[in-house]
């Protein structure tokens, strides 16, 4: 029988009071602890920010939809296995939402649009449900409440390469901000049965525009049949856990099959209506699956801008706890994450140990209080000389919104 890995998300997250589960909530619906909630927001923020520098317009849309919704969009044709069956109320029938590109299609289909307009890239952070086997289920890979950055490109065929290729681009700035490592880049295409939509054309197409993104980044990447989602190919940005497992992260999809089904249009400098393309893609896949990531990467040292605590506090004594919580009010007040290490809670090394996950710890003694200095222990062991607080703080608030890996900058 194999030995749980050091780093098994599953294992560390709950040591880490990120998250836990309850049967009363049932198999693969976490709930988040203040810690993780404050890891996940974090990663929200980033993505969010990175998407609108990016031009992506920010949308919110409900997690239910009639039932006629996804037989539309095809859902429930090719993907009903993987949905909840359908509730009815008030005479109609609505589903919770396996995916969220049918309610954006109806987002774009609301308004009219000019070729001027395109690409429009809408994008939500939001929830939608997969009727998951209790056997497949574990920690935060593989949940039935997920939570997607997820965006929608409408734009012209010939816009696709371009869009499909700044869509990679923006994810490997993010794995590269995140500290995440892919394993590879795969196409993902269609298999046998009739799981996938059944136009030989329009899968070629499709295929073609993504292979000339993939060829145009110069990643190197291989094709894998039975992958492709049931309406188009995808580029499945891998990575892999400590424990050697697989899985999809990021996706680039190439969607020709839902613009039709919902009729979608723009018109063109011929003043004709014209097909838009989708271009469907997730910067960091499933908020779950991403925080499982990084747990087992960093191993819960998470990089500074994450960390759910940025700066733990340490007071040497009761006499030093004004001036502590002094400085804890001074850390929110710019921003940061910081919690107190009473004294009541143990000896100096004891509770430097607690906090050995905080990028920065902050210890008060009796000189530091009298003259308002900190003194920095860093998580890699450097111990910088004693700074006025003020400035301690506007660096490490620097380091945390510069969002690299590093913890600290020489003056």
């Amino acid at each position: 029988m194999n030995a749980t890995p050091v780093h098994d998300h599953r294992r560390l997250g709950r040591a880490l009071d990120l998250f836990d589960t309850d049967p009363l909530m049932g198999a693969g619906l976490p709930y988040w602890l203040p810690d993780g909630a404050a890891v996940r927001h974090a990663l929200e923020e980033y993505v969010h920010e990175v998407e609108r520098r990016a031009g992506y317009r920010h949308v919110y849309s409900p997690v239910l939809g009639k039932r006629e919704l996804y037989e539309i969009s095809g859902h429930q044709d090719h993907y009903s296995d993987d949905m909840f069956p359908p509730m009815d109320v008030g005479g109609e029938q609505l589903v919770l939402r396996p995916s969220l590109c049918p309610h954006h299609a109806l987002i774009y289909r609301s308004r009219p649009h000019s070729y001027r307009e395109l690409p429009l890239r809408l994008a939500e952070l939001g929830g939608m449900y997969r009727s998951e086997r209790s056997g497949v289920l574990g920690g935060l890979t593989r949940v039935r409440a997920i939570q997607l950055n997820d965006a929608h490109i409408f734009c012209a065929l010939d816009q696709v390469a371009d869009e499909a290729g700044a869509a990679l681009e923006l994810i490997r700035r993010a794995h590269a901000d995140l500290g995440i490592r892919a394993a590879r880049y795969r196409l993902s295409l269609p298999g046998e049965g009739g799981k996938y939509v059944a136009d030989p054309a329009m899968w070629r197409r499709a295929a073609a525009l993504l292979t000339e993104a993939l060829d145009a980044s110069g990643v190197p990447y291989e094709a894998a049949g039975g992958e492709a989602a049931f309406y188009g190919p995808k580029i499945d940005v891998q990575v892999v856990d400590r424990a050697g497992r697989e899985s999809t992260l990021s996706t680039v999809q190439v969607d020709l099959h839902q613009p039709r089904r919902f009729d979608l249009s723009y018109v063109g400098p011929d003043g004709s209506r014209h097909r838009p393309v989708m271009v469907h893609r997730a910067v960091i896949g499933s908020v779950e699956r991403a925080v499982a990531h990084l747990i087992e990467e960093h191993g819960g040292a998470f990089p500074a801008w994450l960390a759910p605590v940025q700066v733990a506090v340490l007071p040497l004594s009761a006499a030093e706890l004004p001036p502590a919580e002094a400085l804890v009010r001074r850390c929110v007040d710019r921003g940061l994450r910081a919690a107190l290490a009473d004294p009541a809670q143990g000896t100096l090394g004891a509770r430097v140990r607690a906090a050995r996950h905080a990028p920065y710890q902050a210890v008060i003694g009796p000189r530091e209080a009298g003259a308002d200095l900190v003194a920095l222990r860093l998580r890699d062991g450097r111990r910088p000389a004693p700074l006025p607080a003020a400035e301690a703080l506007a660096r490490i608030a620097a380091v945390v919104a510069g969002r690299g890996g590093a913890l600290w900058a020489d003056a």
